[in-house]
């Protein structure tokens, strides 16, 4: 009773209250958003929007260079010298415009290669692709804005664009998709990223003054420099991860069928929904606090605020989960996807241990251990393509969430090793 009266008494919770109530509100309409995509999309719907999701977060990962983590780090150390701030604000902006441009530029006039890739033969999907190229530099500039206000340690207005953010994409979901069915969905998951950036802008020029901070003349190549061992950490990853699980679902489609890929797509869309509630608050309340932690008893203060306060209640959010997938497949899917309730327990314990070595995964970032990650990161996926490949072969669709057990098993013990002075 007296630990729940001091964690009552936390910034940790004040923060928590307020992004439970943003993951209430991407759940709730992540769950209605995926009854609209199961009625009016199907599961093949769901392969060629998974499709999509996948090459988009490459593209993205490319178009911010994978600096979110490095500019978080970096202004949560330079925000109270003002000259040190405004040079690297100015030449962040100056350069992820300029590489987002140039991205857009390309994957406008090359849109049919592109749709070919992710669509495969459906050339009518050509058009979402240039919708994309469009809004890349907005969505480029949206995440710079995001990364700012969370190195400036603002946690609430952080997590009210999110939930901002997300009750506007929820509109726009039920238009596009009641009226527009698969093309809807894929226009949705191009359009929603974009317009993020009017709403961190509002609140980051709201106080915070960001315009008049841009000084062109004082770009400094300094700047991209430093974050370059993160961008290397953030582009391997966010462009790796994504191709390899585009891989696996076109392997999927190839072997089972693409229904049975829209189950996958389905089961890992629910999924994301509650992931949220860790991946949010470690982003914007733990990686802040690893970055300023000095030495190996600071971090393990900040493992284990995590391991005894947030994974006993995702535990037993896992536990609820499963007691009740079938009325979570009855209420926010449809009969059809009846299928992947023989999914679930997999996902869920693929899910425990991934979120239980998230937090020691941050701490590479945080730290700048470019070469371990890189290597454990490595090591990771080729360990899921290869596993998922065999085992999709033998065990059908159960294959692949087998293979991301074990791989999230394996990465956890690993990390555990090798930050032991730190954890224990």
């Amino acid at each position: 009773m007296k630990f729940l009266k001091t964690f009552l008494k936390t910034e940790l919770f004040r923060i928590s209250s307020l992004n439970s109530l943003n993951i209430f509100f991407r759940i709730v309409t992540g769950l209605v958003t995926s009854k609209l995509l199961a009625i009016y999309v199907g599961p093949s719907g769901m392969a060629l929007v998974g499709n999509l999701k996948n090459f988009m977060s490459s593209l993205e990962s490319v178009a911010t260079l994978g600096f979110q983590n490095g500019i978080v780090k970096y202004v949560a150390e330079i925000q109270d010298d003002n000259e040190k701030y405004k040079k690297f604000i100015t030449t962040v902006f100056i350069t992820l415009i300029a590489v987002a441009v140039t991205l857009s530029v390309i994957l406008f006039f090359g849109a049919h290669y592109f749709s070919s890739y992710i669509f495969g033969d459906k050339t009518e999907y050509q058009f979402i692709v240039r919708v994309m190229a469009l809004s890349l530099p907005w969505y480029s500039v949206s995440v710079f804005l995001l990364a700012v206000i969370n190195g400036l340690q603002q946690f609430k207005r952080v997590i009210w664009i999110s939930i901002i953010g997300n009750l506007i994409s929820f509109v726009f979901t039920l238009f596009l998709v009641t009226n527009f069915k698969v093309i809807g969905a894929l226009l949705v998951s191009v359009i929603i990223p974009a317009l993020l950036f009017f709403i961190a802008f509002y609140f980051i020029d709201n106080k915070l003054v960001f315009i008049k901070n841009i000084r062109w003349h004082i770009f400094d190549i300094g700047v991209i420099k430093n974050l370059s061992s993160y961008s290397l950490m953030a582009l391997f990853s966010g462009v790796m991860g994504s191709l390899i699980y585009l891989s696996i679902r076109n392997n999927m489609i190839d072997k089972l069928g693409i229904n049975t890929a829209g189950y996958w797509e389905t089961m890992s869309r629910l999924s994301s929904y509650y992931m949220l509630f860790v991946s949010t608050i470690l982003t914007v309340y733990f990686f802040p606090r690893l970055v300023i932690a000095k030495n190996n008893e600071e971090s393990k203060a900040v493992f284990w605020s995590f391991y005894k306060n947030i994974i006993p209640i995702f535990s037993l959010g896992l536990v609820c989960i499963y007691f009740l997938r079938y009325f979570i497949i009855n209420w926010f899917l449809t009969k059809e996807f009846t299928p992947i309730a023989d999914l679930f327990l997999l996902q869920l314990i693929s899910d425990f241990f991934k979120v239980i070595s998230l937090i020691l995964g941050y701490e590479f970032l945080a730290k700048k251990m470019t070469k371990i990650y890189l290597f454990f990161e490595i090591a990771s996926y080729l360990l899921l393509y290869f596993l998922s490949d065999f085992l999709l072969s033998i065990y059908g669709v159960k294959g692949v969430l087998m293979a991301q057990f074990i791989e999230n098993a394996t990465y956890f013990v690993l990390l555990a090793f090798y930050f032991r002075k730190s954890l224990f």
